[in-house]
Parts: structure tokens; C-alpha cells; sequence
């Protein structure tokens, strides 16, 4: 069993110390878990203004706080930010860090082309998964969700390459019914936990209504969370994954296929 914390922050506009504090106070008043997920670009909201906003990894007060946090409670702390990388390009970054550090990084694939990101941000050239404590996870960004191929969860050794999706988003109001049968189709396809962290409130460009969900891999409701800012924690049971995938072993008929990524 792993008890992961949904946070679904309504998050200030381009106001890093106020995102801080609002985070702070969420993980203090919560119940404790093992891993806490925070939105896309959490400390910041969505933004294309990248050098408004930009820390590099090592000056990053919101990176050092998601540090602090994981050493402190013992735990995993997840979410991304947005980073000037050491080549002087900005990247969408998603951090998975614990009480030993920053044990990966991921930088989204799919940039938002409709709404300016790749004009600013560098796409990321790698999948990332992470094992912690026993279960594997893949990482992922928001508009990633829409992008099945980079999320296929394939056997290796005879055995999927992850137990549980992570998507970080920032995905608007008018866009919900997408985001909902998106994730709940990564959760089926792919046999694993999807654990889908969306943001609420408002931002310069868009109206946003929450509904962060967990589905587990028959496409069933773990958790949810309306449209107000709130912490969703759930009990995700590996044990009883592995079981429903020997009962119902889709992944061995998958397509043999390596992924390219130019």
C-alpha cells in the first residue's frame, strides 16, 4: 500500500512565496502520506513568461522547499516547475524528490502548441520512470495525457515497466470531459494507477475547475475532487494491481514496439 496526497491548489498568479505558503499550509493541516502530487507548475501557475518566473535548479526556493518538505516528513514530493536549465533554455520541469534528494527529473515531451509554451520552453527527449519504495512510477505533464504512445506501459523481463501514471496539469474548465476519459483511458490501457493532479482558480488566460482523479486499472474511481481548492489522500494498493493483472493479463497481447523520440 502507498498513501499518496492529491493537492489541488488554486494557484497565485506568478507569486512564488505566496504558492509556497499556500502548499506549506495544505501538506500541515492534511493527513499525512507518502507522497504528496502538486499541479503543473505549481509555484507559478501556467505561464509563458518563462523569464518572469525562471529559477535555476540550485537558486530555486520552491525546489529547496519541496527538498525540505521530503526530508522532513520522510516522504516524496512531485510536481513541476519552471527551470532555466545549465544551456540557458526553459523547461517544464517535473521533480520527483525524497528524504535522500532529487531521485529524477522529467521535462515534458508535449509542449502546448496552441497556447505559446513551445515558442518558450525546450521539449524534454526522455521518458523518466521512477521506482520508490517498492512501486514504479511514470512521470508526466498535462498536455503528455493526450499523447497515448509516450505513455504505453510495456513488459519488460515479463513484468510493466510502471505501477502508477502521474500527470501533473494545469487543464481548463472547458476542457474537462477530455481530461477526465483521458486519464481513465491511461489507466486501462496501461493496466496501472493513474493518479491525475489538476489545478483550480483562476490565471491570466484561463478558468480552471479542479477535478483531480485517481482511477485504478479497470477504469474506476479511486478518488476525486470537486472544483475548490482541496487535499484528496488515497491508499493505492499494489498488491491488489498485480492481482487484477494476472486475472486479466491484457498487457501480454500488447504490441512489441520500441519508442523513438527525435
Amino acid at each position: 500500500m502507498m498513501k499518496i496526497a492529491v493537492l489541488q491548489l488554486d494557484i497565485a498568479w506568478h507569486d512564488e512565496y505566496e504558492n509556497i505558503e499556500r502548499v506549506r499550509s495544505m501538506i500541515s493541516d492534511g493527513e499525512a502520506a507518502d507522497l504528496y502530487l502538486l499541479p503543473e507548475m505549481w509555484s507559478s501557475g501556467f505561464t509563458i513568461e518563462a523569464a518572469e518566473v525562471a529559477q535555476t535548479e540550485e537558486a530555486s526556493p520552491s525546489l529547496a522547499f519541496m527538498l525540505q518538505t521530503a526530508r522532513e516528513r520522510d516522504c516524496a514530493v512531485v510536481g513541476s516547475l519552471v527551470i532555466k536549465a545549465e544551456d540557458g533554455t526553459f523547461r517544464n520541469r517535473l521533480y520527483f524528490v525524497t528524504s535522500e534528494g532529487i531521485v529524477a527529473r522529467y521535462d515534458k515531451r508535449h509542449l502546448f502548441r496552441i497556447g505559446g509554451e513551445t515558442k518558450r520552453y525546450t521539449a524534454g527527449s526522455e521518458r523518466v520512470t521512477v521506482e520508490w519504495r517498492g512501486v514504479r512510477f511514470l512521470l508526466q505533464i498535462c498536455y503528455d495525457i493526450r499523447f497515448p504512445l509516450f505513455a504505453r506501459n510495456r513488459l519488460r523481463d515479463g513484468q510493466p515497466e510502471y505501477d502508477v501514471v502521474i500527470y501533473v496539469a494545469s487543464f481548463p474548465a472547458v476542457r474537462m470531459a477530455a481530461w477526465r476519459v483521458l486519464a481513465a483511458a491511461r489507466a486501462i490501457e496501461n493496466q496501472a494507477y493513474c493518479v491525475a493532479v489538476n489545478r483550480t482558480g483562476e490565471d491570466a488566460y484561463c478558468h480552471y475547475e479542479g477535478g483531480s482523479v485517481v482511477f485504478d486499472a479497470a477504469g474506476d474511481v479511486v478518488t476525486e475532487c470537486g472544483a475548490e481548492q482541496q487535499i484528496a489522500v488515497v491508499q493505492l494498493d499494489i498488491e491488489a494491481l498485480q492481482e487484477y493483472r494476472r486475472r486479466f493479463p491484457t498487457l501480454r497481447d500488447g504490441d512489441d514496439f520500441e519508442l523513438y523520440i527525435k
